[in-house]
């Protein structure tokens, strides 16, 4: 039986369904440009194994805080409250845990962290189809999820795997993100398709999903996120930047259609 989280209005996992397509950085800045067109918004690092986080949001130095040492009041960039299990141990340290271990420090990061208000919480998901993904799932009423993928076709076999394993447990699909789409050569202008083109797109007509948007392969979006300077603030008239908005407002349209259906008119405001 899932359990609301106190203050929070709307959940969505990011995810993907092996790692090394973008999950991470789209998760961040997705969160970053709900917040920035007026939100509340929170981001949990759910990858417990390989979190990223503090080092993309960069709060490397600014861990989250616990005052009465029962609740952990998280830490704040960009506008984003922010929780991972990377602020914890040192980033050269191995996460050797089984999977009760794992599920247990999960739960204190979604119900012992005090998130309130927010109107959505982030959650960059582990890759992959296993015990982390389906215990979020079943732990906390998902609003819906956000499939990364490159168009790659062995990517694109676990990303449906991944967008099945959400639709098995009822979870509403909010949709697809195709990732190094394309390279566009900064001195010609020419555009490459190292990983193919437009087959999230395609899987995203053939699954029935909306299909949110193709962002390229680009040196900004590495350098911005190794830095912990996401792309969306740090260079906001970048083409990316333009892209992860527009994203950002599919999804939060996608909320607010999803809380209509079930409510009654409602409408999340933007600013």
């Amino acid at each position: 039986m899932s359990q609301a989280i106190h203050g929070v209005r709307h959940i969505i996992a990011v995810a993907s369904g092996k790692g090394g397509v973008g999950k991470s950085t789209t998760a961040m800045n997705l969160a970053v440009a709900l917040s920035v067109q007026g939100l509340k918004v929170g981001l949990l690092d759910a990858d417990v194994y390989g979190p990223s986080m503090p080092r993309m949001m960069g709060l490397q130095n600014n861990p989250p805080s616990s005052e009465d040492g029962k609740t952990i009041d998280p830490a704040v960039a960009h506008g984003v409250k922010v929780m991972s299990m990377g602020f914890l141990v040192d980033e050269d340290t191995p996460m050797v845990w089984r999977g009760p271990m794992v599920q247990s420090a999960l739960r204190q990061m979604l119900f012992e962290v005090t998130w309130a208000p927010l109107d959505v919480l982030v959650l960059d998901m582990p890759p992959g189809t296993g015990d982390t993904q389906l215990s979020v799932a079943q732990a906390v009423p998902l609003s819906g999820a956000v499939i990364v993928s490159t168009p790659q076709d062995i990517a694109l076999l676990d990303a449906r795997k991944g967008l099945n394993m959400f639709r098995k447990v009822g979870v509403p699909i909010l949709g697809m993100v195709e990732n190094m789409s394309m390279f566009i050569c900064p001195d010609c202008g020419h555009e490459a398709h190292i990983f193919s083109h437009k087959g999230a797109e395609k899987a995203a007509e053939e699954l029935k999903v909306p299909f949110l948007g193709a962002l390229p392969l680009d040196l900004d979006i590495r350098e911005k996120s190794d830095s912990g300077k996401p792309l969306v603030i740090h260079a906001p008239d970048s083409t990316p930047a333009k892209i992860y908005r527009e994203i950002a407002q599919k999804v939060s349209d996608a909320l607010s259609a999803g809380e209509e259906a079930a409510t009654g008119p409602v409408k999340i405001v933007i600013e």
